[in-house]
């Protein structure tokens, strides 16, 4: 498995913001305090297919999955395939776990907390498809070590992903989408962009489900843009 030293920019600073916002509703408590201890992610070991599906089906990843509503639909999508996602923030944890409730999803296993820990876990060359929709954009330059798209989290990604498998990026803010393509470039030698044209980054690719953060963005007048990578 891939290993950072303590040094690594990785671990230099957290990647996210807060952790909680406004103060859970009674129900969505209850789905915390039951639902979510039976589908975490567990605390040590090897995060893999096997360790949580009980079979090696091919397994996705979501870095921060917000309030799950892509996560959901996915795995509701490919149910023979696993899901996991991970998300710092305490109220988006409660919406994801209404949708694995209501699924139901059996598929589905959560991480609160930093996707990083959980990444470096999972077998080298293990990950069918990776997800960073909307990540944090950090807008400021004195910030830009905090974003997920930085070389040291690139090179856990690639480390992860199978060959030839993806790594989808979705965002709406031109400082973000800028800094990706700039970074990405960087790594072409590991990471093969699939635009052709520019369809191919202007609308979403198949499977995508428009979240409420994505109505959102539409409707302040923010265009998303959608990049998808290889891994070679």
């Amino acid at each position: 498995m891939t290993a950072f030293k303590s040094g690594d920019p990785l671990t230099l600073n957290r990647l996210y913001g807060r952790s909680s916002g406004h103060k859970l509703r009674q129900g969505q408590q209850e789905l915390i305090d039951t639902l979510l201890p039976q589908i975490s992610v567990p605390a040590d070991g090897e995060v893999t297919s096997r360790a949580l599906f009980g079979d090696d089906r091919p397994l996705h990843f979501e870095i921060g999955f917000g309030s799950g509503e892509h996560l959901a639909h996915r795995a509701d999508l490919l149910p023979d395939h696993g899901f996991v996602g991970a998300e710092p923030f305490l109220n988006g944890v409660a919406t994801a776990l209404g949708h694995v409730r209501d699924g139901p999803l059996r598929n589905v296993r959560l991480h609160m907390g930093d996707a990083l820990e959980v990444l470096r876990r999972v077998p080298d060359e293990s990950l069918f498809m990776l997800y960073l929709l909307h990540p944090d954009p950090w807008p400021k330059a004195r910030h830009a070590k905090r974003r997920m798209v930085n070389d040291g989290p690139l090179e856990l990604i690639h480390a992860k992903l199978k060959p030839g498998s993806e790594f989808r990026i979705a965002t709406d803010h031109p400082v973000y989408l800028e800094w990706t393509l700039s970074v990405m470039q960087r790594h072409a030698d590991r990471f093969e962009w699939l635009a052709e044209k520019p369809a191919d980054f202007l609308e979403p690719p198949s499977g995508w489900i428009q979240t409420r953060y994505g109505t959102k963005s539409r409707r302040e007048g923010r265009r998303p843009y959608y990049l998808r990578y290889r891994r070679t």
